[in-house]
């Protein structure tokens, strides 16, 4: 138990540093609001999608052999996002508020804390596994976020899905995978400088979102609405105790034992993506609750993590 929470934080501390030091920064008047909406923009469009794009053409994907585990991925993804539309709907009054709740129980952070936490416990093989996982089912939670994060704009109902099929095809994250996965596919390699810069763009991606999270983190906010009435706070037991148990039971069902257990079960036990906060400022969403959820998750995974390895090893489930 011990070596399980000491690896998960080895993994999740750092962001927990960042988040920290945003909140600093805004306390002392070291950064504005406006710049972390600056920032987030920044991000949005360039940030993130080159960090998911260098991370797809790195290397070659064998889709086929991983068939399974996305499959159940794909399942699972579908599930916690209609049960937390489902749950929105009856218990989230604001509609501001419901696509940050639900982007907050659906989306995981697959492409750093889940493949870190991989290549922890399954070395090359399963990183493999992972980025195959990864770069299918985040144009899912990518489509289903803009889903969620759309229910405010104004016209019926055609005007209303002329938009949303307008937003999922502009969305920088699912051009920049979609891009990735053709030159993966047709085999190109990326120039070397074209390459280089793209990484020095996406480096930036992670750490300025999680200031800028930081910064825009309202503990009051949680106390006022009555502590674990808050939606950030529902949405992080969601995303911590919900999502991680479904994906075991789902890979009971496929019959999962050893690394594709562990990856199924790896990459939802992390805490929500980054991107949930770029994306809720990006779209007119509450960002204050996504920030909250992001701080929430990213402090309580460390310990849900480690309780679900211990748990999973001590069955050799994973």
């Amino acid at each position: 138990m011990i070596n399980a929470f000491l690896f998960a934080l080895s993994v999740t501390l750092p962001n927990v540093f960042l988040l920290i030091l945003g909140k600093i920064l805004r306390v002392k008047n070291k950064i504005s609001l406006t710049f972390c909406n600056e920032a987030s923009a920044l991000v949005f469009h360039w940030g993130l999608p080159l960090m998911l794009f260098i991370s797809l053409v790195s290397e070659p994907i064998d889709y086929g052999t991983q068939l399974k585990l996305v499959s159940a991925g794909v399942i699972l993804t579908t599930l916690l996002f209609a049960g937390a539309e489902f749950y929105a709907h009856l218990f989230i009054a604001e509609p501001k508020d419901k696509g940050s709740f639900v982007q907050g129980v659906f989306r995981h952070n697959l492409g750093i804390v889940g493949l870190a936490l991989i290549q922890n416990a399954y070395g090359a093989s399963g990183i493999h596994a992972g980025a195959v996982y990864m770069g299918l089912i985040t144009i899912l939670l990518n489509i289903y976020s803009v889903i969620t994060l759309s229910r405010t704009a104004s016209g019926t109902l055609p005007e209303k899905a002329f938009q949303l099929i307008q937003k999922i095809a502009k969305n920088p994250l699912i051009i920049a995978i979609f891009i990735a996965l053709i030159i993966n596919y047709l085999g190109w390699r990326v120039p070397e400088t074209l390459l280089k810069t793209s990484q020095y763009l996406a480096a930036i991606a992670l750490p300025l979102a999680l200031i800028c999270a930081g910064a825009t983190f309202d503990f009051n906010s949680i106390k006022q609405t009555g502590g674990w009435r808050d939606a950030a706070v529902q949405a992080s037991i969601g995303r911590l105790i919900i999502a991680p148990s479904l994906a075991v039971l789902i890979g009971l069902v496929f019959g999962f034992r050893g690394e594709q257990m562990g990856v199924l079960f790896l990459m939802t036990a992390t805490p929500v993506a980054a991107a949930s906060y770029i994306m809720a400022k990006a779209m007119g969403s509450n960002a204050t609750i996504a920030a909250n959820i992001m701080g929430i998750t990213t402090v309580g995974s460390m310990f849900t993590t480690a309780i679900g390895i211990t748990l999973l090893r001590s069955f050799h489930l994973m």
